[in-house]
C-alpha cells in the first residue's frame, strides 16, 4: 500500500508554458507576478530572440524575450489567462508543452511549489 498523497486533480502533471515578450521589463513582471501567486514555479527569462512572422499582411522582424513558464496542468488555463490579462500584445504566444519526462525529483519541485496558488 502507497503513503504518496495524490495530485488534487487527476492527470494533473508538470507543464511548460511557452511566452514571448516585447522586452526583459514585461517578462520580468509576468513571471514576478505568477511565482508570487505561485501559479508557476519557475519562469526562465531569455532575452535577445529575433522573431519573423507575419502579422497583418506584413512581414514582421522583431527582438523579444522568450519565458518558459513551469507549472501544472491544472493551472494551465489560468496561467494563461493571468499572462494574457497584463500583456501588451493583441495576440501574445501562449503555448502549454507537456515534457516527455525529465528529473523526478525537479518534477515534483514544480508540483510542489504550485500546489497551492495564491490568487
Amino acid at each position: 500500500m502507497t503513503t504518496d498523497k495524490p495530485d488534487p486533480v487527476a492527470g494533473d502533471k508538470p507543464i511548460l508554458i511557452y511566452a514571448t515578450f516585447p522586452d526583459l521589463a514585461a517578462a520580468e513582471a509576468a513571471a514576478t507576478r505568477l511565482v508570487a501567486a505561485r501559479l508557476v514555479a519557475c519562469a526562465n527569462l531569455l532575452p535577445g530572440m529575433v522573431s519573423i512572422y507575419q502579422w497583418q499582411g506584413k512581414i514582421e522582424r522583431s527582438t523579444e524575450v522568450v519565458a518558459i513558464l513551469k507549472t501544472r496542468t491544472a493551472l494551465t488555463d489560468r496561467v494563461i489567462a493571468a499572462v494574457g490579462a497584463h500583456h501588451p500584445y493583441t495576440t501574445p504566444a501562449l503555448l502549454a508543452l507537456a515534457p516527455a519526462g525529465g528529473s523526478a525529483d525537479y518534477l515534483a519541485w514544480i508540483m510542489a511549489e504550485t500546489a497551492s496558488p495564491t490568487s
